[in-house]
């Protein structure tokens, strides 16, 4: 089996010197759907980062060419924006190769794309290669953390978290587990579940920048044995995230309903099996009964927005103002391959269309949140990623607001910042991004 060999990282980093970059700058002090944006939005129109030891030393704080030690690289972006960088809360990369199928609602897209695709990664070599070939679309649209459903082969794990250790980067990854309503070579045994995701619960939860979700799919394709064993493995490593779907298109809620009959809905056939808390994440969560919305709100669960997907296969319109007023935490996500783009800036930008349509539409600062600080908070890694400020890690983007010329004669007539930002959130894709720095080492792009 092919494998990747990681360096390592560490004496790279104690002999790096000081890195300074120098542009404009946005950060937040809060959530913009909480308090006004205005309030919470930290911009410079010339500020810097200083990175030291693979972390941000200092942004915005007196002069940081005085703090950096001497020999300090100097990257001036001119009018570039320096950001977090983007933090994807909900994906599969299995399912990389059929982004953009044609024409199906979730069921049919399981049985006619997902479950095909899923089982060619029983190659090892195929693995690897989605594995890296996802991370580093990722990374060219400004992605540097991510959040994936793998297949039920741990192999496929393995590769995923070894592709992410070659790159440096953070990621959150689990084995998808399966025995029912899947085809032959996809389904596990409630044994294989358990023992496979304890291995690699051992194998990789917090071993450099690895954690580790135990992941159900969805209700449907577990059985209650299965599902009460997850939730017991959950409740024997509590450190660990749980990420699965929820409530994403009402047939898949009939579904669940003749499925679970003595369920209240369909939250509840995670919560009496253990899986529903505080670091549970529940992808979608669209077609919510009050009860569910109650119950995620009362303990602390995130929920993950993926409009792009929501859209694409006809699923229905995420309510993001009635949630986030409810005081739950809510990433963004690409949901690839359902969602139609590996960029977080289409995504948000779906985002802010489904808020049009709910009419709630989003203000660029929140957009900007939800695809940095917001996804970061509902991993419970806020202030780690996704986050510009002393002691995050220094994973960055640097937009290019006059891309295309499309978006710089719009840019050109730009009287503040989020007048030249918007644009690029709308219309902006991978050639608005013109750097990405992973744990203070800038990625060289081919």
């Amino acid at each position: 089996m092919q494998r990747f060999t990681a360096p390592d990282l560490r004496p790279i980093l104690r002999r790096m010197s000081d890195v300074i970059l120098l542009g404009q700058t946005l950060s937040f002090a809060g959530d913009p759907f909480a308090a006004p944006w205005s309030e919470v939005t930290r911009h410079r129109e010339r500020g810097g980062v200083l990175i030291r030891d693979g972390r941000i030393a200092a942004v915005d704080e007196g002069d940081i060419l005085r703090q950096a030690n001497p020999g300090a690289e100097l990257r001036d972006y001119g009018r570039a924006l320096i950001s977090a960088g983007f933090v994807d809360a909900h994906m599969h990369y299995p399912q990389s190769s059929i982004i953009g199928s044609w024409g199906k609602r979730l069921i049919d897209w399981l049985n006619g794309y997902t479950f095909p695709e899923e089982m060619r990664l029983a190659d090892p070599d195929y693995a690897a290669e989605t594995a890296g070939r996802t991370l580093d679309l990722a990374l060219a649209h400004g992605t540097t953390s991510l959040c994936s459903f793998c297949t039920i082969h741990p192999h496929s794990v393995d590769l995923f978290f070894e592709a992410a250790r070659q790159r440096g980067m953070r990621v959150v990854a689990g084995k998808t587990c399966m025995d029912r309503n899947a085809p032959d070579g996809l389904r596990d045994t409630v044994q294989c579940a358990q023992d496979d995701t304890a291995a690699l619960i051992a194998r990789w939860h917090r071993k450099g920048r690895a954690l580790y979700a135990i992941t159900p799919r969805f209700s449907p394709t577990s059985t209650p044995d299965q599902l009460e064993a997850l939730g017991a493995l959950w409740a024997a490593n509590p450190d660990c995230l749980m990420q699965t779907h929820l409530a994403e298109q009402t047939d898949e809620v009939a579904w669940v309903r003749a499925l679970f009959p003595d369920a209240r809905d369909y939250l509840d056939t995670y919560e009496r099996f253990g899986l529903l808390g505080e670091r549970g994440l529940y992808g979608h969560a669209i077609h919510l009964e009050p009860r569910e919305i109650d119950r995620l709100a009362e303990t602390g669960a995130a929920v993950v927005h993926c409009p792009t997907s929501n859209t694409f296969i006809g699923s229905g319109l995420f309510d993001m103002a009635g949630l986030k007023g409810r005081g739950l935490s809510v990433g963004l996500a690409t949901d690839t391959g359902g969602g139609s783009s590996f960029s977080m800036l289409r995504t948000m930008a779906a985002a802010y269309e489904i808020g049009q349509l709910r009419g709630t539409p989003m203000h660029a600062a929140q957009l900007m949140w939800l695809a940095t600080e917001g996804s970061a908070r509902a991993l419970h890694l806020g202030g780690t990623i996704g986050h510009l400020g002393p002691g995050a890690e220094a994973d960055l983007v640097v937009l290019d607001l006059a891309s295309t010329p499309a978006i710089a004669q719009r840019t050109d007539r730009a009287t503040d910042l989020w007048e030249a930002l918007f644009p690029t959130i709308m219309m902006g894709d991978d050639r608005a991004v013109r750097d990405v720095w992973i744990a203070g080492k800038r990625v060289e792009m081919t």
